[in-house]
């Protein structure tokens, strides 16, 4: 059995109107990682992910760039506990 990790991000900068949403799932469905992404009020994105320890870790490497579109200018990582994802969703 491989090692899960749960991890949220708070990614700020020029992050919605640009794709950055719809790219997160479709990385993170390549990637077998499941949770969700939702657009913050503050311009911000949100993203919860849980998957094998080395894809969420690659996962989060790539937030850090996003779509090509995207101007991303932070990244705030907080753990979480693991819990029954199904899928990866766009809320």
């Amino acid at each position: 059995m491989s090692v899960q990790k749960r991890i949220s991000l708070l990614i700020t900068g020029k992050v919605q109107g640009v794709g950055y949403r719809y790219s997160v799932k479709l990385k993170a469905e390549s990637m077998a990682i499941r949770g969700y992404v939702r657009n913050q009020l503050d311009g911000s994105v949100f993203v919860t992910v849980q998957g094998e320890n080395t894809a969420v870790e690659n996962f989060v490497k790539w937030c850090y760039k996003g779509p090509s579109a995207a101007l991303v200018r932070g990244v705030e990582k907080m753990p979480g506990s693991i819990e029954d994802f199904s899928e990866f969703k766009i809320l």
